[in-house]
């Protein structure tokens, strides 16, 4: 057997895990703690959450650059605001993704998410990531830097930003609650570790 053919049966035996790459960095945690060395990852543009129709395809165009490579693909992207059409290509493709609409629901825990959001959906969330690149993501993409005027456009229905922690870090937290001050709004921490991530890369795993 050639040497490419052995790498083929050998990557066959693993799990690729298609990603937004702003859970990237919990991903490779993930896999660094507990030694996952038969899962792998490739994501696509976290920025791509501002222009959600392109995921689709960006998904899909992974899925079968790799379909004849991996023995199992899965897909960690909640609905993302694709509006069903991730769903429609996942159906076709025979792939599975993660439970949820968004990282927001499989970090907090879907049941919990829920509660906490119908309990109040006044609440505008933050993860790890969405705090690290908040001035980029946030002030500066959506245009406020240049145009505060802009703000109450935007938040103007919000009262409250609950940064969802995936790690207890001070430094984040600081950032967090700085986040909070520049939109106006009333602060809260809550630390929801990994949540399912942590379990669907631990099924994956086995």
């Amino acid at each position: 057997m050639s040497q490419q053919a052995t790498d083929i049966k050998d990557k066959g035996d693993k799990t690729l895990l298609i990603a937004c790459g702003a859970v990237a960095r919990e991903i490779v945690a993930l896999n660094r703690i507990n030694g996952w060395d038969h899962l792998e990852i490739t994501c696509l543009p976290a920025i791509w959450h501002n222009t959600p129709d392109k995921i689709p395809n960006g998904v899909r165009e992974k899925i079968r650059e790799n379909k004849d490579i991996y023995g199992n693909i899965i897909v960690v992207y909640g609905d993302c605001g694709t509006g069903g059409e991730l769903d429609r290509v996942l159906e076709e493709e025979g792939i599975k993704r993660i439970d949820g609409v968004h990282c927001y629901a499989f970090f907090t825990g879907l049941e919990s998410f829920d509660e906490m959001h119908d309990n109040d959906i006044t609440c505008f969330y933050l993860t790890d990531y969405l705090t690290r690149h908040f001035d980029t993501l946030i002030m500066d993409g959506m245009g406020i830097s240049k145009h505060p005027e802009l703000l109450p456009m935007y938040f103007g229905n919000y009262t409250k930003l609950v940064y969802l922690a995936q790690t207890e870090d001070p430094e984040l937290q600081k950032k967090a609650r700085e986040a909070a001050d520049k939109i106006g709004l009333e602060y809260h921490y809550r630390f929801t570790g990994y949540g399912e991530l942590g379990t669907l890369m631990a099924n994956a795993s086995q």
